[in-house]
């Protein structure tokens, strides 16, 4: 049995600080900016000798009905009923302030334990506002400094406290030779979702869930960090990570989006699967070539979702045009999949799922090196490869050193004299010959060492 623990507390206060701190990852992002944390983020993580997961959420606040306060607030509750032990946090340098009291309230009648940490005490100005916070009724505040990890044994040692009185000692120890940074063999799927702002990403996330897990609105730039959560789905573990909406890079500003934008680049390097998520309204708009090609030279298997489908009149005539323009605009990666969806309505979602499991084993496959061989001597009868300056190129063998994505060598006399355009012939000549469609091929050309060049 995980203990999770929820890290609540007002905006500003240095909630995904701590978070990042006690998972030792910078999983969450920061900035001086209040209200940067919006959706709820977990994390795993050890202390002293337990394995742990916390929850970051976003500052608790005071709103109406409808406004993204409230939205934020509700993810911030549901954390709350998940958890087992609420870690609270305030500002020491700022004092207990009527925020705190309320929230303080909160976390008082939710009957969970409550751990007090009062953040910010690096100096002797956070010190007295540490020991004002006794008046908050939820404990004896542990005077910590989440930015230089000042106190964090002492509120470790009051976490495995709280977990052995509400567990009765009983925990999910830590294996002595297990790492927790360790990618499991059979770890989930990765699958990317990114797009423009406001095309529906979190939507189409909470959709596949089948749950509201994330914060949607008709206000653009609602994602702020790039939020993990897992799913199986017939039988295929998966970890989809929605991201914030990309925009061209002259309108990104300094600060949170700069961070955002950021935060959404490195979801898509690390993912092994990306859909990305466009308008029926507005496709394939520049911005959205550009996150193609930048998929594509990352090497990630690309599905593309036309979403608010169920607003498009002709819809065969819609997607037969739209299948035209991706072959004409994104011939790099040929016969890439368009799937129809309405993430608000719950459509095509699993014509959207088993276009990516379809995709990702494609992007895993291994074609034997007999097989490449006999294919490249029926290229080169077909069509020989041209001589420069009088002098023949001559393919000699080819192999398949890797996958994901497939990756193949050809060594060559004059290698670096093949032109570009034969390598495009290779290219095409793979995808059809191996159904090698929608993911990214590398082809590498290597000279052949010249055996007699020893004994001259």
């Amino acid at each position: 049995m995980v203990a999770k623990i929820a890290i609540v507390g007002r905006p500003n206060v240095g909630k995904s600080t701590l978070f990042n701190r006690l998972t030792g990852k910078r999983l969450a992002l920061v900035h001086e900016a209040p209200g940067l944390t919006r959706d709820r983020r977990a994390g795993d993580a050890v202390i002293g000798s337990l394995r742990v997961r916390l929850i970051d959420t976003a500052g608790l606040e005071e709103a109406g009905e409808g406004t993204i306060q409230a939205r934020m607030r509700d993810q911030t509750e549901a954390a709350l009923k998940e958890a087992d032990i609420l870690l609270f946090v305030m500002d020491a340098r700022a004092g207990v302030v009527p925020a705190d009291e309320f929230f303080a309230g909160l976390a008082r009648s939710s009957g969970k334990p409550v751990i007090l940490a009062a953040n910010k005490c690096e100096g002797r100005t956070g010190l007295s506002g540490s020991y004002e916070a006794f008046s908050l009724g939820v404990g004896e505040p542990i005077a910590i400094s989440a930015e230089h990890g000042q106190g964090l044994i002492e509120l470790e040692a009051a976490i495995e406290a709280a977990w052995a009185e509400i567990s009765g000692g009983v925990g999910d120890p830590r294996d002595a030779e297990g790492d927790i940074d360790a990618e499991p063999e059979d770890r989930p799927l990765r699958i990317a979702i990114v797009g423009r702002p406001n095309v529906g990403k979190s939507t189409l996330v909470n959709a596949i869930l089948g749950e509201d897990r994330l914060i949607t609105g008709p206000e653009a730039g609602l994602t702020r960090d790039s939020i993990s959560v897992e799913l199986s789905w017939k039988g295929q573990d998966m970890r989809l990570f929605d991201t914030a909406g990309l925009r061209r890079k002259a309108r990104v500003k300094a600060g949170p989006e700069y961070l955002s934008v950021g935060d959404a680049l490195r979801a898509i390097q690390f993912a092994e699967i990306v859909i990305l998520l466009v308008d029926a309204l507005a496709p394939l708009e520049k911005q959205d070539l550009q996150i193609a090609d930048l998929v594509e030279r990352e090497g990630r298997a690309l599905v593309i979702a036309v979403n608010k489908w169920d607003l498009v009149g002709n819809k065969s005539e819609q997607l037969k045009e739209l299948q035209r323009e991706i072959e004409r605009l994104v011939p790099q990666i040929r016969g890439v999949r368009l799937v129809p969806v309405s993430a608000l309505k719950s459509n095509g979602l699993t014509k959207l799922m088993t276009a990516v499991l379809d995709i990702y084993e494609v992007w895993n496959r291994r074609i034997p090196t007999a097989e490449l061989n006999r294919w490249l001597a029926g290229m080169q009868e077909r069509h020989p490869p041209p001589a420069v300056r009088g002098k023949r190129i001559r393919l000699r063998f080819m192999t398949q050193p890797n996958a994901r994505p497939p990756t193949f060598i050809v060594f060559s006399s004059r290698a670096e004299k093949l032109p570009e355009s034969y390598r495009r012939y290779l290219t095409h000549g793979l995808r059809t010959a191996f159904d090698l469609l929608a993911v990214p091929i590398r082809l590498n050309m290597r000279k052949s060492k010249n055996p007699y060049a020893s004994k001259r």
